[in-house]
């Protein structure tokens, strides 16, 4: 199966694509030779060929993910300028009593 010329005008003019005459030529040469390929895969018989997922046999590169331990809530707070009710304090950024 080839692509004709009047075949990639119509689809340019669905994609709302103004193509001169040059370029018309070159895509519709262009267009011929990947269908040219797609069909020429198609050719090849696949029946004992697994599926392929992955390109590599590397299932997982990721630590397990086990639960650990936290650091305790006292020696962070040590790091922290202030703090009440076990929550660090920071100063007000936007003040609710300021009018605009």
């Amino acid at each position: 199966m080839s692509i004709s010329k009047e075949e990639v005008k119509h689809v340019s003019e669905l994609a709302k694509l103004e193509l001169s005459d040059t370029e018309l030529d070159v895509f519709t040469s262009q267009l011929d030779d990947i269908i040219g390929m797609a069909e020429q895969l198609s050719e090849v018989d696949t029946t004992d060929v697994p599926v392929t997922t992955h390109i590599t046999d590397v299932m997982n590169v990721m630590r397990e993910d086990v639960a650990e331990k936290g650091t305790d809530r006292d020696l962070l707070f040590k790091n922290a300028p202030d703090s009440e009710n076990g929550l660090i304090k920071v100063p007000a950024i936007i003040d609710e009593s300021e009018e605009a």
